[in-house]
């Protein structure tokens, strides 16, 4: 795995957040060049500084942190001479509190942002690599234990939880 990271350039959206923090930390450790997109509305800077404590300055000088909306055109925070090897997509609020507080830009990062992650990656590297995050919710409250594969869940559209769920349900058509 050390080699394939290597002189990567990965971005890592919600790059402040648990997950995202300790991913970038851990891609750094690998020899990647990181460019971490955040706009702090879950995600905190602390995450990423504690993150980078225990590396080295050269690895520590391979990350880009930028603040900016995942929802913008990629070319608005993404620096033009960056050639994008891999996508770790993961901005999006995930706790029901807080994407219960802000519905609309929940459902944009996961299905909005998404695509244009997607369609920059295809463009400028059609060999890049892409993952989207996604979540057991899109199976909706599960009525079978443990699901299989081939469980189609049972969902409620209009939910309170609907704008976390039904967005990661389309972000994975994205995906398809």
């Amino acid at each position: 795995m050390q080699k394939f990271y290597s002189d990567k350039t990965v971005l890592v959206t919600g790059a402040a957040g648990f997950i995202g923090s300790h991913l970038t930390q851990k891609l750094l450790k690998l020899g990647a060049k990181v460019i971490g997109i955040d706009n702090y509305i879950t995600g905190d800077k602390q995450n990423v500084e504690v993150a980078l404590e225990e590396l080295s300055q050269d690895q520590q000088n391979n990350l880009t942190l930028i603040e900016a909306d995942v929802n913008q055109s990629v070319e608005n925070y993404l620096p033009e001479e960056k050639k994008v090897d891999l996508i770790f997509h993961l901005a999006s609020p995930a706790s029901p509190p807080v994407y219960q507080a802000y519905p609309r830009l929940t459902y944009l990062d996961n299905t909005w942002a998404t695509h244009q992650l997607l369609s920059y990656l295809l463009l400028h590297n059609p060999e890049g690599r892409f993952l989207f995050a996604s979540t057991s919710e899109v199976y909706g409250d599960p009525k079978v234990h443990p699901q299989t594969e081939d469980y189609w869940g049972n969902v409620n559209p209009n939910g309170v939880r609907s704008c976390y769920d039904e967005s990661k349900r389309m972000g994975e058509t994205i995906c398809g």
